[in-house]
């Protein structure tokens, strides 16, 4: 049987996508043991300390903030909403990947970072994204960076939401940043007995 030209780009186009999806890195196995997480992905602790030598937010407040965000999926997405309470219909806002990021912010980070090739969907650009919007927060409101709570609610509110003090009526958005700070004091205890135990990959050395 003999395919169209068409139908042989689709094939391969198909394939291609397959490829992809089994490309993508899972959720580490214990996402609330930061030792575990770097010890099944070793890479994810070098990435994440890369950005905190650039941008001065500790390794434990960005796998808190991912944690929160994303569960380390990297294909994470909103929920569709539903179009008559049963069709699956839009999503509400076009947040994507590890760490939510809608596009007009990521656009923001790209233009700005010179990370021009970043993807939401991977995790050494997810870790310096954290690091330079903290980075940002922290110049532009004076959020401390290692301050997870005051962190994540400019994550959230932005930063300009977050300098007009948006989040003090929301008392959800409160309690979430408390679960967010109390992830980070625990990531930083458990990497305070393994980090050392990380050897830097070839490509550190030089």
């Amino acid at each position: 049987m003999m395919f169209s030209r068409k139908c042989y780009v689709n094939y391969i186009l198909f394939c291609f996508i397959l490829c992809l999806a089994a490309c993508t890195t899972a959720p580490p196995d214990n996402a609330l043991n930061a030792c575990q997480i770097f010890e099944q992905y070793p890479n994810w602790y070098w990435a994440a300390k890369d950005s905190q030598d650039k941008w001065g937010v500790p390794v434990s407040v960005q796998l808190a903030i991912i944690f929160q965000e994303s569960s380390f999926n990297a294909n994470a997405k909103p929920p569709r909403g539903k179009l008559l309470w049963v069709i699956p219909w839009k999503r509400p806002t076009s947040a994507e990947g590890y760490t939510q990021a809608i596009d007009e912010t990521w656009d923001n980070y790209i233009r700005h970072s010179g990370n021009t090739s970043a993807s939401r969907n991977n995790f050494k650009d997810a870790t310096d994204f954290i690091g330079w919007y903290g980075y940002q927060a922290h110049r532009r409101a004076g959020v401390p960076r290692n301050n997870a709570y005051d962190l994540y609610l400019a994550y959230h509110e932005g930063i300009g939401g977050y300098a007009k003090g948006t989040y003090k009526n929301k008392k959800w958005l409160e309690n979430i940043a408390h679960k967010v700070q109390v992830n980070s004091w625990r990531y930083d205890s458990q990497l305070k007995t393994c980090a050392s135990k990380f050897k830097k990959p070839w490509w550190h050395v030089w």
